[in-house]
């Protein structure tokens, strides 16, 4: 596994790469077994594995929860390690922002709805570093995971809009046992808080519709940012303490956790 940090090594290391099809994890870190999921998948699917780890700062609209951001690289390096991945990227923000962020890649629509109306620039700062690594990378497939399914959608949408030649692959929710799906975040959950959070989507695949949902999930202790059904999903915002938890459920089951 060859771990790559600056521009310019990357740039001069992608052209080394052997032949065949690339597949491409990019991440923020703090990896668990959701993000081992995409690496799996990554790793089955194309001969050439390749992950990026970068605490993205223009998708924070909150300064003190960039600040929070749980940072575990040598954990993160040994779950690249085993599951074979053959190139970490590994940038920093002056590198990746030399422009200081005067160059934006702007969705108009979507983008501000759900998550984008709650955190003002987000989506902005989403869109505009996965594009800077889709260019850097120059992969076959890119894997995100359905729980941020908005992100998934935007970057779908920024794909096409843009003619990039690459596959977007949607990898299903992975869930812990109790049905609270995998996220960085929720290692900065209490343990009371962490005890509580798996209502939240046991609430929102159980109730027949949003406002129903979000009266009980305010009766159970969260603060709501939002419950809203689109097409066939149910989308969902919630805080506990200081911690953000977002998830999805597709409408059409109510029996069983759908990806």
């Amino acid at each position: 596994m060859k771990v790559i940090k600056s521009v310019a090594d990357w740039r001069n290391g992608r052209k080394e790469f052997p032949s065949g099809s690339v597949g491409f994890v990019p991440t923020m870190g703090a990896l668990h077994e959701g993000h081992a999921t995409l690496l799996r998948r990554s790793r089955e699917e194309c001969e050439i594995s390749a992950l990026s780890i970068f605490v993205n700062p223009t998708q924070f609209n909150d300064p003190q929860d960039l600040m929070k951001y749980p940072r575990t690289l040598e954990r993160d390096l040994e779950v690249a390690l085993g599951e074979r991945v053959d190139y970490v990227f590994l940038p920093d923000a002056p590198t990746m922002y030399q422009d200081g962020y005067r160059y934006q890649v702007i969705e108009n629509a979507f983008s501000r709805e759900l998550c984008g109306a709650h955190r003002p620039g987000h989506f902005d700062g989403v869109l505009s570093v996965v594009l800077k690594l889709f260019h850097l990378v120059k992969p076959d497939r890119a894997y995100f995971g359905k729980k941020d399914y908005q992100q998934l959608e935007l970057v779908r949408g920024m794909t096409a809009a843009f003619f990039l030649d690459l596959e977007i692959v949607a990898v299903p929710t992975v869930r812990e046992a109790d049905g609270l799906a995998m996220s960085s975040r929720n290692a900065r959950l209490s343990p009371a808080e962490r005890a509580q959070a798996p209502a939240f989507p046991e609430i929102l695949r159980s109730t027949l519709d949003a406002a129903e949902a979000a009266q009980l999930l305010k009766a159970a202790g969260f603060d709501v940012d939002y419950v809203e059904d689109r097409s066939d999903r149910r989308f969902g915002a919630v805080k506990l303490g200081e911690v953000r938890l977002i998830d999805n459920v597709r409408q059409a089951e109510h029996q069983a956790f759908p990806g």
